[in-house]
């Protein structure tokens, strides 16, 4: 019974991280309904291998590797088979409520600055500042050395700072005209 017990706790701490998955599906995937199937397969598989979790660990890096495996597999895949998303429109993002319309609008710069950082550095960026994991965490998720993760975090925040940069110096020149 004990053994059932720690199942069924586990499961719930899988429920527990779905809006993480789903966030950093949405990212790898920039397509909501995308983003969806890759968690609902991260899921399926993490719960399939339930036995090879060893408790202690972090479980949310294991789903998130999971999640990116399964990425990586399907990116694989479609481009062996030359498949392509119907809706290709990105939606790396859920929409905000509109609270404030200068909240809206500095979130809809950030998102579009945030596609055009490499992909690399946007996953990292999300692990390491939105997710609020360790730099080992997320070099376990990404399979990559830690000092890569930290250069690829430091190039995504600078990335950023001179897209904004950039982006309010071409709105102080439309507003001076």
């Amino acid at each position: 019974m004990p053994e059932h017990a720690d199942h069924a706790s586990l499961v719930a701490s899988l429920t527990e991280q779905l809006p993480h998955l789903r966030r950093y599906a949405m990212v790898l995937c920039r397509h909501r309904d995308q983003a969806d199937d890759l968690v609902q397969e991260a899921l399926l598989r993490a719960i399939d291998h339930l036995h090879q979790f060893r408790p202690g660990t972090n479980l949310r890096a294991w789903l998130f590797t999971i999640l990116r495996n399964a990425h990586l597999n399907n990116c694989r895949r479609n481009q062996r088979y030359g498949v392509t998303s119907i809706d290709e429109r990105p939606a790396a993002f859920e929409q905000p409520s509109p609270s404030a319309q200068a909240d809206v609008v500095a979130l809809k710069e950030l998102e579009r600055c945030m596609l055009e950082i490499p992909d690399e550095q946007r996953e990292a960026l999300l692990l390491v500042v939105v997710e609020g994991m360790t730099y080992e965490e997320a070099a376990e998720v990404m399979a990559v050395p830690i000092g890569t993760i930290r250069s690829r975090v430091s190039r995504a925040r600078r990335a950023l700072l001179h897209l904004f940069a950039a982006q309010e110096q071409e709105m102080e020149l439309e507003a001076a005209v």
